[in-house]
């Protein structure tokens, strides 16, 4: 149960003082449903409300806080001009102006002969200071009102500043003080507030520096949330690895057998990959390892190798592929190098029905059928193993944590291999997963050859056809990927269909189209048409970026190239030059580039390093967005911003390995308040993994 003390920050935002529905539909749609999200919603900037020495000194454009005495009003003679109040000091004059305003409000709250102090943009008009419907007009008396610096909170459209601060500082009110969960020594080295101070300080900024990452406030929330993410993976860990495992360890016969049926060398990595994963398989703990390798390095072979291993010791195992069509192109792959080997390899998607299907998991059920590939098929109830050794789990980062957990449950301690064919950058994988045990594949097989890569402006598109017909006419096949399926009122991109189209009055029949809306059949279709067919230019959505093996492909062209960013530019690039001619990828670009976009086209044409390009792409673009860190794979954080506080993550990791290395179960007083730490990140699933024992 989440401790009592936090009960205020969870409870929805309606229970804030003036949160009807309508305002609270807003506050969901800006920052959560709850108080406690907009205790995250953090100031993204000031504004500097300091007093201004005189009228004089104040500069246009420029917020001035003045002391004025109030001169004369001059009310609007028609509907549409403005309400005038002359004010001023020793130095000069200044105008107030109101639009729509009523002269009776105006003369109470601005009596004429008075001292009042304003707060508002100051702007020139006709040679004249003018202040247009001042924030704040108060009385000498009410000068404590006004902050040195006022904080600036992101908005949404309906919400105005001032109602949003009043509801900052009703939900600031409910902020408790909560016992410390850091260790003394360490805040005092960094300068560090308490838990209640930081979240003062960082809704109140002293002053411009005090909204930057690196502001000791900002840093102690941040960190703190990095610390409850470790300790949770730390504890899952702890957890998952409670249970005994299994030793599964082979003579190496049947992997041996598919080896020689491939026809070639493996690489270093390979082999490295491959005797690691072999040694975790045979020690008597449960394995979950991380198998991440540039697109085209020879991940599926290391996979099967482990498969392998696993069938040869009597057991089972599963690779789940996060689509159907990576699921068949892997099936394809697997399935004549296990048969070489004398093993038999099934196919299980949410598509298999009938007779066909039944049989299928009859021989899975009797241990009969050693070895499946498939989509999350796989773990659907009806589906059971008769003894599953080994789960593989593909593209990992597109499955959520519970569909892992659904597959590997299918057997008693099963070893988990997730593989992306997205290099993590270390930060990311470490937010991900902890100090969970990595194989990375940093070589391509031998014979694949590097891509010619060009940025290429959109207005040379007649350039770039004319090139594509050359090259179609002289055998090769060709990927053309375009952002959208359908044109959008919203973006000027050209859409999947709409290309097609033209494309077809080009080159007639060999044009197919591929996209996400398609039905499973009809991808299918396209794709052998492609593969083996007659289709030789293939017109497809990001539903290719993955998986898609075609080894004549050897042109890549990518429109509106600036739209992607630049992992998934990497991705799509690595579905040609996967056989031995040269191959190209055109990066078709349209003004005006950003500079991120610039930088991003730059790294694209000075490397194929899968691995550099990831933490390119962490630096240009932040956590955020990332791999799909949105989607459900990858933690989002909502005060760390990864890129910049990567190193107070190594920190957390060793504060983490400290802690649980002194008290694993989170007993002593330390421990009491970490697990009050985990709740306020909502880390609930690692305190009920503590509970379980």
């Amino acid at each position: 149960m989440r401790p009592e003390i936090l009960f205020p920050l969870f409870a929805p935002v309606t229970s804030l003082p003036g949160a009807g529905p309508k305002l609270a539909e807003m506050l969901e749609r800006l920052a959560g449903p709850r108080a406690i999200d907009l205790l995250w919603h953090l100031p993204c900037g000031v504004i500097d409300r300091r007093p201004t020495r005189n009228v004089t000194a104040a500069r246009a454009g420029a917020v001035a806080t003045l002391i004025v005495r109030v001169g004369r009003h001059q009310p609007p003679l028609t509907p549409r001009q403005p309400y005038r109040v002359f004010c001023g000091d020793d130095s000069g004059s200044l105008v107030l102006v109101f639009f729509h305003a009523r002269g009776d409000y105006l003369s109470r709250i601005l009596p004429v002969g008075s001292e009042r102090i304003v707060s508002g943009t100051v702007d020139l008009f006709a040679d004249s200071l003018q202040m247009t419907h001042p924030d704040f007009i108060l009385d000498l008396g009410e000068r404590d009102r006004l902050g040195a610096f006022e904080p600036v909170y992101p908005l949404t459209a309906g919400l105005n500043p001032r109602t949003l601060g009043k509801l900052m500082a009703a939900v600031l009110a409910r902020a408790p003080d909560l016992p410390e969960w850091h260790d003394a020594a360490l805040r005092e080295r960094r300068g560090w507030p308490s838990w209640r101070q930081a979240v003062e300080q960082a809704h109140h900024p002293a002053d411009a520096a005090a909204v930057l990452p690196d502001a000791p406030a900002r840093t102690r929330l941040a960190y703190d949330e990095l610390l409850a993410n470790q300790l949770a993976l730390a504890l899952i860990r702890a957890h998952g690895r409670r249970g005994p495992g299994r030793v599964i360890a082979g003579a190496g016969t049947l992997g041996g057998k598919a080896l020689a049926a491939l026809g070639f060398r493996l690489t270093g990595s390979q082999q490295r990959a491959i005797a690691e994963i072999a040694a975790d398989m045979a020690a008597p703990k449960r394995m979950l390892r991380l198998l991440q390798g540039d697109v085209g390095s020879g991940k599926t072979v290391v996979a099967l190798v482990a498969m392998l291993n696993a069938a040869e010791c009597g057991f089972q195992a599963a690779m789940m592929a996060p689509t159907e069509v990576l699921a068949r192109q892997h099936y394809a792959t697997i399935a004549p190098v296990a048969e070489a080997a004398g093993t038999e390899v099934a196919l299980l998607t949410g598509r298999d029905k009938g007779p066909g299907r039944g049989e299928l998991l009859a021989r899975l059920a009797s241990g009969a059928l050693p070895l499946v590939v498939g989509t999350h098929a796989l773990f659907q109830e009806g589906v059971v193993f008769r003894d599953l050794a080994l789960a593989v789990i593909d593209e990992q980062h597109r499955f959520g944590v519970h569909q892992r957990l659904e597959l590997s449950g299918k057997g008693q301690a099963t070893d988990v291999l997730v593989m992306t064919a997205t290099p993590i950058p270390r930060t990311l994988m470490l937010t991900a997963y902890g100090d969970m045990e990595a194989s990375s594949l940093t070589e391509k097989p031998p014979g694949r050859r590097p891509i010619d890569t060009r940025a290429v402006p959109a207005e040379r598109l007649d350039e770039v056809i004319a090139a594509l017909r050359r090259r179609l006419a002289e055998g090769a096949k060709a990927f053309w990927v375009c952002p959208l399926v359908e044109d959008s009122a919203q973006l000027d991109v050209a859409a999947a269909e709409t290309r097609f189209t033209e494309l077809r009055q080009v080159f007639g029949d060999a044009v197919g189209l591929m996209h996400g809306r398609m039905k499973g059949e009809d991808k299918d279709r396209v794709m052998a048409a492609f593969a083996s067919g007659p289709v030789r230019l293939l017109v497809a959505t990001t539903v290719i970026e993955v998986g898609v093996d075609v080894p004549d492909a050897t042109v890549m062209v990518i429109e509106h190239a600036e739209r992607f960013g630049l992992a998934q530019l990497h991705q799509l690039r690595g579905r040609v030059g996967r056989g031995e001619k040269p191959s190209v990828c055109i990066l078709l670009h349209s003004p005006p580039l950003s500079a991120n976009a610039r930088a991003r086209l730059a790294i694209m044409r000075e490397t194929e390093d899968g691995f550099r390009i990831a933490e390119e792409d962490l630096r240009l673009r932040g956590a955020g967005e990332v791999l799909g860190t949105r989607q459900s794979g990858m933690p989002t954080f909502r005060l760390a911003d990864i890129a910049r506080h990567r190193e107070l993550l190594d920190v957390a990791r060793d504060d983490v390995r400290l802690i649980l290395g002194s008290d694993p179960g989170l007993e002593s007083e330390r421990g009491r308040a970490l697990r009050t730490l985990l709740y306020l990140f909502e880390r609930d699933l690692a305190v009920k993994y503590l509970r379980s024992g």
